[in-house]
């Protein structure tokens, strides 16, 4: 079986890496990272992931969470989203989850619960 390969997206870099190494210690392939929603969007379809884990607050000057999620979804009906928030975001975790992502993780990480969405997710109708 081919591993799960994942985009991860969030402005930080201490982020990017941790939820890279939680994912690679799941046997998880991160694809690539992206620091702004618009560079997530040119390397998604460069990449065609299987999955992507993206902060809901990404700085608007480069495509802010919400609208990298209507043109993802305008772009690939099927992609397989999981948003990444802070305790109490819980309206942008609805917004973003009305626009198309199929789960969400809080941060700081359970690395448990940030495996347990990717498999959930990847293993949902949506794409084969």
């Amino acid at each position: 079986m081919e591993a799960i390969r994942a985009l991860v997206i969030d402005d930080l870099p201490f982020m990017r890496g941790a939820v890279r190494e939680v994912l690679e210690e799941a046997g998880v392939c991160v694809a690539g990272e992206a620091h702004s929603g618009k560079e997530g969007l040119r390397l998604y379809g460069r990449l065609k992931p299987d999955i992507v884990l993206l902060d809901i607050v990404l700085p608007p000057a480069g495509m802010d969470a919400f609208t990298f999620l209507r043109e993802l979804t305008r772009f690939d009906p099927c992609a397989r989203v999981i948003v990444s928030a802070v305790l109490g975001d819980e309206e942008l975790v609805v917004r973003a989850i009305q626009l198309g992502a199929r789960d969400f993780i809080v941060k700081p990480f359970v690395p448990e619960r940030v495996v347990a969405a990717v498999w959930k997710v990847f293993n949902q109708n949506g794409r084969d």
